[in-house]
């Protein structure tokens, strides 16, 4: 199994990236670059991975690619993009209350 292997995800990867994606970090060129050097740490994680389990990862804080076991002799290939808004939000941490909540009694301190 070679990054050929998956020639056809990375080349949907690819034109996804540069139609819909804007990343100030990686142009589109160096996306393909970046993507090919992950689909080998993804490779080489699945053909090492430990007895009983199905998956190889490799991600980068743009993208995720994950090789996974299937019924047949070619594995399936899953890229994701990791989507990050500089406007978003940020999740208050577990261990605090959200201004209007109040502690119930049941809580543990």
């Amino acid at each position: 199994m070679t990054i050929e292997t998956f020639k056809k995800e990375i080349g949907a990867a690819v034109k996804a990236y540069d139609k819909f994606i804007v990343c100030l970090e990686k142009a589109p060129a160096d996306f393909e670059v970046a993507l090919k050097s992950l689909m080998a740490k993804a490779i080489d994680a699945y053909q090492n991975r430990a007895p009983g389990m199905r998956h190889g990862i490799a991600l980068d804080k743009q993208v995720t690619i994950i090789v996974s076991q299937s019924d047949t002799a070619r594995p399936l290939c899953g890229i994701y993009f990791n989507l990050h808004s500089p406007y978003q939000k940020h999740a208050l941490p577990s261990t605090v209350k959200a201004m209007g909540q109040k502690a119930s009694q049941e809580d543990p301190v």
